[in-house]
């Protein structure tokens, strides 16, 4: 029980998640451009690992370059695809439970030995972006599940069905094209509920764990006991075992006459007073009076119970979709995004301030960068990452952009030395009509601070203009750091982001 409340608390804590996506505002930013080195690591092939702590979180915004609203999110869950050469497990309810009485006092695993049902391989995908659930590998006595064989399955109906004698799989969703292009990566696939249930809580797949001994040859037929009503299995006996669970269309297999409804518990007794000779389930076998069927020794059952409401009532919850992809494109067409730099690292910021009104911002791109214009004149070209000083004030930055045509100067001051620290330790703001020097370029350009207003699409006053997100408000929810990606002006960042709960 420990198990299965774990994992609803997991699915709560995903769909509480999601709402907040869709109530909040989850932006997905840039940053970085500087290499690693100016951190202090030894190269700049070896990105430094994230700390959970407060205190860098001013240095993300440090070095920010760009940001976008999240609008594109998913439920996902690891890829599986469907493959001749792989066995895949079976769903089963009990996975990671620990069984008493008949079944011993160990914990039970999946045929591939997952302690986990959400660890296991009980669903895939085929070529064509369908989904099914496995109900059942064939892994009878839990030797091991054989691969599965034939062509893909490309059946879209409610009721599972049989792919080969041994696995009897269900239909659960298609991917749209959108879905495919936005959320499969080698790791993960969109899950999406698909309102095609094919039962309420019955009872599809059994597990004959022991098939007994000494029982009368011929088919009988055996109630499912437990909070439902309705379940019927058929056993099929022969040399004197319970036959395997398998393919209704073999006389050779035992199968589930009647799957019933609404068990949320389940499970079978083989004594004689339990066993009928005719498919309803209303005509007791001779000699009901008997413990066992006249003398045989009893094998053991096992009832695989439905998911709450059947197989198909809610495909995030039955195929673990614990995690949620979070997903933003950096396109040529965001003119807020910088195209002549590279970036290092990759964040998620929620509910940023925008500094115009202090509310929670909506810009649907946001420059985080700051930008001085220049007045006319001036000589030379900024380069890109150099060291930028101004006279005076001795403020220090670097470059992350410099557009020659609006004399526009984008730049960041990082807490490092040469990097935006003064030759005091202080981080001192530009500011005033005060030269500006690149050190590489020689450049040098005086602000324009009788400059106001619109220009480019950035806002300036007096010549200067901050970024569009305030600084250090919100809440940075995630960080990764990678080694440096080089961005062009026809080229679009996609970029993934997968939260586990």
């Amino acid at each position: 029980m420990a198990a299965i409340i774990t994992e609803k608390f997991r699915q709560s804590n995903a769909d509480s998640f999601n709402a907040d996506v869709s109530s909040s505002k989850y932006y997905m930013f840039v940053g970085k451009s500087q290499p690693w080195t100016s951190e202090g690591a030894s190269t700049d092939s070896q990105p430094p690992t994230p700390v959970d702590s407060v205190a860098p979180e001013s240095y993300y915004w440090d070095d920010m370059l760009a940001a976008k609203l999240i609008s594109s999110k998913s439920y996902v869950i690891p890829r599986r695809d469907f493959s001749t050469s792989s066995a895949f497990d079976m769903y089963r309810h009990d996975v990671g439970a620990v069984s008493t009485g008949n079944y011993g006092n160990t914990k039970t695993t999946s045929s591939s030995g997952a302690n986990n049902l959400f660890d296991s391989t009980f669903y895939f995908k085929t070529s064509d972006h369908k989904v099914y659930k496995v109900l059942y590998n064939g892994d009878q006595l839990q030797t091991g599940a054989s691969n599965i064989s034939g062509s893909e399955p490309t059946s879209t109906g409610n009721a599972p069905f049989w792919q080969d004698n041994n696995y009897y799989i269900k239909f659960m969703y298609t991917m749209t094209t959108t879905e495919v292009q936005n959320y499969l990566t080698t790791d993960f696939m969109t899950v999406k509920v698909n309102a095609n249930a094919d039962a309420n809580r019955g009872v599809y797949v059994f597990m004959v764990t022991s098939g007994g001994s000494s029982y009368p040859n011929g088919t009988f037929y055996t109630k499912l006991r437990g909070d439902g009503t309705g379940g019927i299995a058929k056993l099929v006996i022969a040399g004197g075992v319970i036959a395997e669970f398998g393919n209704n269309s073999l006389s050779t297999t035992s199968f589930m006459q009647a799957n019933g409804t609404g068990y949320s518990f389940a499970n079978f007794s083989l004594a004689g007073t339990n066993i009928y000779t005719d498919a309803s389930a209303s005509t007791l076998i001779s000699g009901a009076t008997l413990t066992s069927w006249n003398g045989a020794t009893a094998g053991t059952v096992k009832a695989i119970v439905d998911p709450p409401s059947g197989h198909g009532t809610d495909d995030i919850a039955e195929l673990g979709g614990h995690y949620i992809m979070l997903q933003s494109k950096f396109e040529p067409a965001d003119a807020d995004v910088v195209q002549v730099n590279d970036f290092r690292r990759v964040g998620i910021v929620k509910n940023p301030k925008d500094p115009t009104t202090n509310s929670v911002a909506s810009l649907s791109t946001a420059r985080t960068t700051n930008a001085i214009i220049m007045a006319a004149g001036g000589s030379g070209s900024f380069q890109v990452d150099e060291l930028i000083t101004q006279a005076t004030t001795g403020a220090n930055g670097r470059v992350i952009e410099w557009d020659a045509t609006n004399r526009i100067l984008y730049y960041v001051q990082e807490k490092y030395t040469s990097y935006g620290l003064d030759t005091s330790g202080n981080l001192t703001a530009f500011s005033g009509a005060n030269a500006v020097t690149g050190s590489s370029s020689s450049a040098v350009h005086t602000p324009s601070t009788s400059t106001s207003g619109t220009t480019n699409g950035v806002v300036f006053a007096s010549g200067y203009a901050v970024p569009e997100l305030s600084r250090d408000t919100g809440e940075v929810i995630y960080i990764e750091n990678r080694r440096a990606i080089s961005r062009a002006s026809d080229q679009t960042e996609d970029i993934k982001v997968v939260v586990e709960f």
